[in-house]
């Protein structure tokens, strides 16, 4: 294990190196570098092959961007600006593209393997370790003619649905710097909302891709789990695989990235090369929809953006029927028991000396505790403070045998059978409208005890679905106050998390404080339907109509002047 000094000394050295790459960054210039980078992946693409722009033209935009924003853990400015200078030149001769992402300037989540870059995921230990070769997915996309030039910041060991670590430090959300940008890949939602990338890769295993895409105002695909390589990435969990997919500002990017990834092998075999397969969809759709995840009570604004979403289906002709979603809290249940089967020993054996972030405190508290200590807080909390829910999730949270580790992954299976019976085939669905989550947005630190929160996007990799984020709205203090009758799981839902999302004297959740973060909501197919998720992502964006999302919408809300800082407390000296 490093000592502290040795700790401290590798967090210096990473950061001046980052600030030292910082300083290759051109200034910004909005006359010259707007058009740039309000233009989405695809557009870029269309303008280079009509020689109307240049890959090092539209990489320079994106590089003094990305160094304004500073959303980002490091910079690969060099190595892309000498990708970029092939590409034109290889252009100049032969007027063909590389392929569908030339010249596109991409970032990606800091799991992702770089040759000659570090993927520290935010861990001192794993600092100072370049890769030797580029993930599967990285491959892949240089192939097609992206120039991956930023790597962006994650929560330490990238369990949490918010993005601190202290080898990198914590990236705020855009719209409002004393609120998280979501997790785990929150540095990518940061930087996307701020242009200062064109489109970017993420991975998920609860929500990981649609959290951050929702708190921060972008598009998300979390795709069927092996449609994507996972080779050189840094492993998540077995027993509930990590999907990969894309964050972007449009449906149309996150198309195009599946068009261009989806069917490509990998050299180890792990993803299904399944090609990109066009599909058509019923004349009118028919969507369901919930309000709720039966868990914990759903703030008004994340009801709200459920509702208009439906109101402007139903305008267009669309069915959207309501229905009570059954199986999130067993879905819960069995994630907590699984991802908890060796008490995260494995997960908190990297941390070395680094100090354990608050947002990993309540979700590996429980195998941390003595059996009858967590016996007895779980008694407590379901006697005492009237909250089975709480104290169910916190009692399964402890380490498994193996015989027990089977049962659970037998469990896992039956959920999977059972939602596809309870929901699929008994309402005939095409697609399901529901919230991200109880609440639009959480403050930096809350993760520590509003974990549960994340319910709302697990039971969709337990079942495996392919979900699809849209942003819908943005919260309104004059629209989404809580009702004043509001009674702590009143609904046999969580008592203890609702009274501190909604009641006392300092509430988490508070329009008023909130005003202006993006709220989107969760657009789920059915397994391998990939494609039908994208082609009715397209249905519900066109839909819901212009609302002040995409490529410039940051600085159309008059954000340029309040967030070019390198000041800590903004969280941009990442």
């Amino acid at each position: 294990m490093r000592s502290a000094e040795q700790r401290n000394g590798i967090i210096t050295s990473k950061r001046n190196a980052r600030d030292k790459a910082l300083g290759f960054a051109s200034p910004y210039l909005v006359n010259d570098h707007d058009a740039y980078t309000e233009a989405t992946a695809s557009e870029i693409v269309q303008r280079i092959a009509k020689e109307e722009w240049t890959s090092s033209q539209v990489l320079e935009a994106y590089i003094a961007r990305s160094a304004m924003a500073q959303a980002e853990a490091n910079f690969l400015y060099e190595d892309a600006r000498k990708r970029a200078k092939e590409l034109d030149a290889e252009f100049a001769t032969t007027k063909t593209l590389r392929g569908p992402f030339h010249g596109v300037p991409f970032s990606v989540k800091d799991n992702y393997q770089i040759e000659g870059y570090d993927a520290t995921t935010g861990l001192t230990a794993w600092a100072n370790n370049p890769g030797k070769k580029d993930a599967c997915l990285v491959a892949q996309l240089r192939a097609a003619g992206a120039i991956i030039f930023v790597k962006t910041n994650v929560p330490q060991t990238m369990f949490a649905f918010e993005c601190s670590n202290p080898l990198w430090g914590r990236t705020t959300n855009p719209w409002n710097n004393k609120y998280t940008c979501g997790g785990s890949s929150g540095g990518e939602g940061a930087l996307l909302a701020m242009d200062g990338s064109a489109i970017g890769a993420g991975s998920d295993v609860g929500g990981s891709l649609r959290i951050p895409a929702s708190y921060c105002g972008i598009y998300s695909l979390k795709p069927t789990a092996e449609r994507i390589s996972s080779v050189g990435i840094r492993p998540g969990f077995e027993a509930v695989r990590s999907s990969h997919g894309p964050l972007a500002r449009s449906v149309q990017d996150c198309e195009l990235f599946c068009k261009t990834i989806f069917g490509q092998k990998d050299s180890s075999h792990q993803n299904i090369p399944m090609p990109y397969q066009a599909v058509e969809l019923p004349s009118k759709p028919r969507f369901g929809y919930y309000l709720s995840d039966g868990m914990i009570e759903t703030s008004p604004v994340c009801k709200r953006a459920v509702l208009e979403t439906v109101s402007a289906l139903r305008k267009q002709g669309h069915e959207c029927i309501e229905f009570t979603s059954p199986l999130n809290r067993t879905a819960m249940e069995v994630f907590v028991a699984l991802a908890s089967s060796d008490g995260y020993k494995k997960m908190l054996s990297h941390l070395d000396s680094d100090p354990m972030e608050d947002s990993l405190f309540l979700v590996t508290l429980g195998p941390r505790l003595p059996s009858f200590v967590r016996k007895l807080a779980c008694w407590i909390a379901k006697t005492f403070l009237g909250d089975p829910l709480f104290s169910q999730l916190f009692s399964l949270a402890h380490e498994k045998s193996v015989t027990e580790f089977t049962d659970l992954t037998d469990q896992r299976d039956k959920t999977i059978a059972a939602w596809y019976e309870q929901v699929w085939d008994k309402h005939g669905f095409d697609g399901i409208i529901a919230p991200v989550q109880s609440l639009p947005v959480i403050p930096h630190g809350g993760s520590a005890y509003l974990s549960p929160l994340a319910a709302a996007t697990i039971i969709y990799n337990i079942v495996d679905s392919p979900v699809g984020i849209i942003p819908v709205t943005r919260v309104n203090p004059d629209t989404d106050q809580l009702s004043t009758d509001f009674v702590a799981g009143a609904s046999g839902q969580s008592k203890v998390l609702e009274s501190r999302m909604y009641l006392g004297k300092n509430p988490i959740y508070d329009p008023k404080a909130m005003e202006g973060i993006p709220v989107g909501v969760q657009l789920v197919g059915k397994k391998w339907e990939d494609e039908k998720v994208l082609a009715m992502m397209h249905v519900v964006d066109e839909a819901l109509g212009p609302r002040g999302f995409g490529p410039g919408s940051w600085k159309q809300r008059g954000k340029d002047n309040i967030y070019w800082s390198n000041d800590e407390d903004l969280g941009y000296s990442l």
